[in-house]
């Protein structure tokens, strides 16, 4: 039994992350444009998402009816809401259908996620403080925050995987999350310290909801809840509530004994805007991560084979092993979190359709024969050479090929693609068609003169990050 009782010393990470949040100033402009473009493609996944009534049921205050003074507003609603739930109603439009930003390591995630939290604080803090006479906050705050919620979060992925002990990634979502927005309310570097042991101290929800048998919605709300627990975390943490100097490594009882198999939680880098600037953008099909580029390689394929789906054989995806170990996927599929999470239904339907939207993941969609029957001639293999560019930090490659094989003896072309639209070797190439993505989700909700108002604003480089916070997010009120 660990007698000691020494709370002198505060462990190393959560000073690190504190000071980080604290004291580093954010002087890549590379970092900002991509975090303009981050906000808006996320913004963008959570209207869409609003065309969802399993998405929509979710939303709102915990009693009806409930309005805040001076409250987050969430976009595309009428809902005026506390912090904590605005950010649970942000962060579960922004993840629903899968189709935000991606960041891919020892650990995945979204970092995105984070901004359920940072816009309901900074949307909240900035009517507050124009209630009482003061400056509002300005968007280009909110992009700070958003690059270092990504590096946060980024950096702790790198090395430390969660996975591997069945948590799921949305812890690191919480501990991002808790940092900047404890900072944002006006948090001291100890009540930042203090925060962050309790996110840490919360433990995380394992994964179960993300493999079957179990692969449910919940994976589309898991990050709008850990966000918001970082609110609730946060301004807990400003009243002056007390936090646990060793939360990380105290011998037995820590998050390292308990939780993370006694491996040492490493940072792998010196946190700066470095996972901001590599961060991968999810352009083209609203799909998990590990298959975009599987995705591409079937909708190339699809003009070969959309005459001859009889004649197939055989159907080999050749792959990396995150990839396998996450989304290959044999038998029944359940709902559309089960779908839009297996590498063989993603392949299928680009092969069928030549494309792949949201609603390829319904239950309508999926009585198609078809998919099921293509399913059925796919095997899944690894190249290891895909799995190490996969880790390589210059590479960070996310590799698939597809190749199809007939009755009569022939084979298409093995279609590879090691790099995404959307992976930092193909921004220039994205950035048009996020912005076009953008159009498309705003023009699914808004009427035609609020959507032009949205759209001189968010694509405007200059004028956007000197918006008063609340009314860029009034641009979004219904």
């Amino acid at each position: 039994m660990i007698k000691t009782n020494d709370i002198s010393k505060t462990d190393q990470l959560l000073e690190d992350i504190a000071d980080y949040v604290l004291n580093t100033e954010i002087t890549s402009e590379e970092a900002f444009e991509t975090a303009r473009y981050v906000l808006i493609d996320t913004l963008g996944c959570g209207i869409l998402a609003l065309q969802y009534p399993e998405c929509t049921k979710l939303l709102g205050p915990v009693v009806k009816g409930t309005v805040v003074p001076n409250g987050t507003h969430v976009p595309g609603t009428s809902y005026v809401l506390d912090p904590v739930k605005g950010a649970f109603n942000i962060g579960c439009m922004i993840r629903w259908l899968d189709y935000n930003d991606t960041w891919l390591a020892a650990e995945w995630g979204h970092p995105s996620d984070n901004l359920g939290g940072i816009l309901a604080v900074a949307d909240y803090i900035s009517r507050v403080n124009v209630s009482q006479g003061k400056p509002a906050l300005k968007v280009r705050e909110v992009l700070e925050m958003m690059i270092k919620a990504h590096e946060i979060q980024g950096v702790l992925a790198l090395e430390n995987s969660l996975n591997r002990v069945g948590i799921d990634h949305v812890h690191f979502v919480k501990v991002a999350s808790t940092a900047v927005v404890t900072k944002a309310l006006g948090g001291t570097r100890q009540e930042i310290i203090n925060a962050l042991s309790h996110a840490w101290i919360d433990g995380a929800s394992l994964r179960t909801y993300r493999h079957a048998p179990n692969t449910g919605s919940r994976k589309s709300w898991a990050a709008g809840d850990a966000t918001s627990r970082a609110v609730h975390l946060a301004m807990m943490a400003v009243t002056g509530e007390m936090g646990y100097s060793t939360a990380l490594t105290a011998p037995v009882w820590g998050f390292q004994d308990v939780v993370f198999n006694k491996q040492e939680l490493v940072l792998a880098r010196p946190l700066a805007s470095y996972v901001m600037e590599n961060v991968l953008f999810k352009v083209s099909y609203p799909a998990e991560f590990h298959a975009q580029t599987a995705a591409e390689c079937a909708v190339q394929l699809h003009d070969e084979i959309k005459d001859r789906l009889d004649e197939v054989e055989r159907i080999q995806i050749t792959t990396h092993e995150s990839a396998i170990r996450i989304i290959d996927k044999e038998g029944p599929l359940n709902n559309p979190a089960d779908r839009d999470h297996c590498i063989q239904y993603i392949t299928a339907v680009g092969l069928i359709h030549g494309d792949i939207v949201a609603d390829h993941y319904e239950d309508e969609a999926a009585a198609d024969p078809r998919i099921d029957a293509l399913r059925d001639k796919m095997v899944v293999v690894e190249n290891e050479q895909y799995t190490i560019d996969y880790l390589d930090p210059d590479k960070r490659s996310i590799a698939n090929a597809v190749q199809i094989f007939y009755k009569d003896g022939t084979s298409s072309e093995n279609v590879t693609c090691e790099y995404p639209l959307g992976h930092r070797f193909r921004r220039e190439e994205a950035y048009p068609q996020i912005e076009a993505k953008f159009n498309a989700n705003m023009a699914t909700h808004f009427a035609q003169k609020q959507f032009t108002q949205i759209q001189e604003a968010c694509l405007d480089q200059e004028y956007l990050p000197n918006m008063d916070v609340h009314e860029f997010v009034n641009l979004f009120v219904k």
